[in-house]
């Protein structure tokens, strides 16, 4: 597949994963419609890449969602990565954080995805990448809201793999491991093989270079995490 040419439409391009993503993206000739909530950091990356349209946004507001998408206009794909993280147990329950994460993880995914999908499929083309994680398969310790919020991004995604079969639509999720970014920094706790934002976004490429619905990555992290689904509760859940 070739990236050049193309325009995708990068929902959560102002840091890490997302800022990387479109500094290679662009070095594939593709055009780059970039989106975020802090304009000013969307366009000193547009700046560094030497041109792309910057559409600021925020996903937790449909009508913006809308305007915004209305704005991009005709696009080749969707990359949607916009993501909000707090580490929290459900013993130290915040309500306004966990629901900022369904908000943007999910809901903002869906509000997004409800612009862009209908366009694509009446077209007959189209590209779509959910950036989900691999906490999206298992409700994991001190995760309130995240998971359940990525589990949606990979269950919608998969609920349009069959959908969009024979539409000419592809679409795929990315389920990325910890990457080293302002939101990982929040973490205390040791994370096993941390990446770099650089590495993740060279992932995620070779991943939209391919028909392939599924990318968990990395190896062995990932095989640990979809392990969990097939262990007994007893072992599992151990102590509680």
């Amino acid at each position: 597949m070739t990236f050049s040419g193309k325009t995708y439409w990068l929902v959560g391009a102002s840091e890490g994963l997302g800022r990387e993503l479109a500094k290679l993206l662009a070095a594939e000739g593709a055009r780059l419609i970039l989106s975020a909530r802090n304009e000013d950091r969307l366009r000193s990356l547009a700046d560094e890449l030497g041109g792309a349209e910057v559409i600021p946004l925020d996903v937790t507001d449909l009508e913006a969602v809308r305007a915004a998408a209305a704005k991009a206009g005709e696009i080749d794909g969707l990359i949607y990565n916009a993501g909000a993280y707090e580490p929290m147990r459900a013993t130290e329950w915040q309500s306004d954080a966990a629901l900022t994460m369904c908000e943007v993880n999910f809901m903002g995914a869906m509000r997004v995805l409800g612009e862009v999908v209908p366009r694509l499929v009446r077209a007959g083309q189209g590209d779509i990448t959910l950036v989900g994680s691999l906490a999206g398969y298992s409700g994991l310790p001190a995760s309130v809201g995240y998971s359940a919020s990525k589990a949606g991004v990979v269950s919608i995604a998969e609920t349009m793999r069959h959908d969009l079969r024979g539409s000419g639509v592809t679409v795929r999720v990315v389920n990325p491991g910890f990457i080293r970014t302002r939101l990982t920094e929040k973490n205390s706790f040791k994370m096993p093989m941390l990446m770099e934002p650089e590495e993740a976004a060279a992932r995620v490429l070779k991943a939209m270079g391919r028909k392939r619905f599924r990318t968990d990555f990395p190896a062995p992290f990932s095989w640990a995490i979809r392990l969990l689904d097939y262990l007994p509760d007893i072992l599992v859940y151990r102590g509680g």
